[in-house]
């Protein structure tokens, strides 16, 4: 007989970004709960402090905590280079962050050694990507763009086509032209715009989405905790819980359109002091 835990996976984002790893999860985790809240209301985390970072993301950690969740998924860049640490250290429960499997991806898919990173200033200035690309492989080549504006595009609920595919391409000329042959996607948001990024750079340029090996990351800890979800055979897609800080129903647009599920069960979060709460 197998270990089951059919407590909820918790998933935490600035906004909806974190929504492009769900989409992962959705796909490979089939049978897991999922929880997410996206700190709409205060996203983006970019250009924030790390000392807010930290302190808005713990606020999020406490509010899934409180759900009762068995593991945590870390699901914003941003957050994961400023808290990451803490949280393995002080949480009871397996936590994984979207870094270090973006980082083993990328030095798998490059044949150049040319790496490209896009992320928020936040994430550029931590290093986190540089240092741990390096620490692999000290001949890499590595090059960071901070892509603010590809955050804010990201979240907007109506995008013009020709309009975002030129600002992409505008953003992201250093990239084109400095040679690499592999990029980054080191925002969750990213995701979101991979259609444009890949126009912008060239179909030779391979895309890293480390939302998916993040989930690669997560599934192998469910099996070494023997904490997976009893088979739904998918059904039970009705159970997951979205959780804004923000315009609820703006969040519900971009996450079904995104998520291509209807009838999502999407709460707004008040910010109350130092504390997250649920309104219905």
């Amino acid at each position: 007989m197998k270990n089951m835990d059919n407590r909820a996976i918790g998933y935490l984002d600035s906004g909806i970004g974190g929504l492009s790893v769900v989409k992962q999860a959705l796909k490979q985790l089939p049978d897991e709960q999922v929880y997410y809240i996206g700190d709409t209301a205060r996203m983006p985390y970019g250009p924030r402090t790390s000392d807010e970072v930290k302190k808005f993301t713990w606020q999020l950690v406490d509010f899934l905590m409180e759900k009762d969740i068995k593991l945590l998924v870390v699901a914003c860049n941003t957050a994961t280079a400023a808290t990451l640490d803490d949280l393995i250290k002080y949480l009871p429960i397996p936590v994984v962050g979207v870094i270090q499997p973006g980082v083993d991806a990328a030095s798998q898919v490059t044949e150049s050694n040319n790496i490209g990173i896009i992320a928020t200033q936040g994430t550029v200035n931590s290093m986190a990507y540089y240092d741990g690309l390096k620490k692999i492989n000290a001949d890499f080549h590595v090059l960071q763009l901070a892509t603010p504006t590809l955050v804010k595009i990201a979240e907007q609920p109506e995008k013009n086509e020709l309009t975002v595919n030129q600002v992409v391409t505008k953003v992201l000329l250093p990239i084109k032209a400095s040679g690499i042959d592999t990029l980054v996607l080191g925002c969750t948001h990213f995701p979101l715009l991979a259609k444009f990024i890949q126009e912008s750079v060239g179909e030779e340029v391979k895309l890293v989405d480390p939302g998916t090996s993040t989930i690669a990351a997560v599934a192998q800890i469910l099996d070494d905790f023997k904490i997976r979800h009893e088979s739904t055979n998918g059904q039970k897609r009705n159970l997951d819980k979205y959780f804004t800080t923000g315009d609820q129903k703006i969040f519900d647009l971009l996450a079904e359109n995104w998520l291509q599920i209807s009838n999502l069960n999407v709460q707004h979060v008040s910010i109350v002091g130092e504390q997250l709460i649920s309104v219905k």
